[in-house]
């Protein structure tokens, strides 16, 4: 009787224990979320506020009774927002797809096919990951300028249609893939194109979407490159009309407007990664996951 009274106590003792742990665990992450969301909530918040409503708070508040939509009609109508949003969808559509098929064509030939020096060639490849940003910029820069290809959709795509990093990740991921599936494959007088399209890409394909995606945000949000290859409006991304709004189109006093804009510009990669979260997730740590 003593024993199953003993068990039972500390078996309660077990559960408020493991209870308190929760409680703080959830308290944290709680605490981590809210310090995280806070910006995109002021971020939205300043956006509804008008612009007399927003200069005439000495101390800023945290909510507004009389929110309004004005600020995204300026955000539209100060500047061609819109031709921005245009270019961006075009740069970032094109130079993803491009990017896919040359990323998976060098991870196949890295991962499957046997040629002389192959070990050599990718870890000299990998070392291009050393060179600072900032040579490649410039080297990029000169290229493009002496074929005369500022201002144009080609000058903004072709530096960013390959990355070393996607290919390793790509490649690690192809090697995870048994040689059997291969072997049989050739056996049966499938070609390699085919095999690839067939077996490995499908496969593959939680981390082909989440560089996808990557891709993607890194198009969406890319600036240093648009800035210095393009001074023609008509070519501009969202990123270089943030500027642009804030110089010529509400001032730098109409933070409401201003705020309005970058909404605008940040809801599509939210929406995108709320949609594709579970395969980002997945990806990644298949990734980074060998054997």
């Amino acid at each position: 009787m003593n024993n199953s009274v003993d068990y039972i106590r500390i078996e309660k003792k077990a559960k408020t224990k493991n209870k308190i742990a929760k409680t703080i665990t959830y308290f944290f992450l709680i605490l981590w979320a809210i310090l995280v969301l806070f910006p995109f909530y002021w971020m939205v918040l300043t956006s509804l506020k008008s612009y007399s409503a927003y200069n005439s708070e000495y101390i800023p508040k945290f909510f507004t009774l009389l929110p309004t939509l004005q600020n995204y009609a300026d955000a539209f109508s100060a500047v061609p927002l819109a031709k921005y949003f245009l270019n961006t969808i075009i740069f970032t559509v094109v130079t993803t797809a491009v990017m896919l098929v040359v990323i998976t064509l060098a991870a196949f030939a890295f991962a499957r096919l046997e040629f002389k020096g192959k070990n050599i060639a990718f870890i000299l490849f990998l070392s291009l990951m050393m060179i600072p940003n900032e040579l490649v910029i410039i080297t990029n820069f000169v290229t493009i300028t002496n074929w005369n290809m500022r201002n144009t959709f080609p000058g903004l795509i072709l530096p960013s249609v390959t990355s070393v990093f996607y290919i390793y990740l790509l490649k690690e991921n192809f090697e995870q893939i048994p040689d059997s599936l291969y072997y049989a494959a050739k056996v049966d007088g499938t070609s390699d194109f085919k095999y690839l399209l067939k077996v490995m890409i499908p496969i593959s394909k939680p981390t082909l979407i989440t560089i996808t995606i990557l891709k993607v945000i890194e198009c969406w949000n890319s600036y240093v490159w648009p800035r210095l290859i393009t001074d023609d409006p008509n070519y501009f991304l969202v990123s270089n009309g943030i500027q642009e709004i804030r110089e010529n189109g509400f001032g730098r006093e109409n933070i409401p407007a201003m705020m309005a804009a970058v909404v605008v510009i940040s809801v599509p990669l939210i929406v995108l990664f709320l949609i594709f979260r579970n395969k980002v997730m997945e990806g990644v740590s298949r990734g980074g996951t060998k054997g």
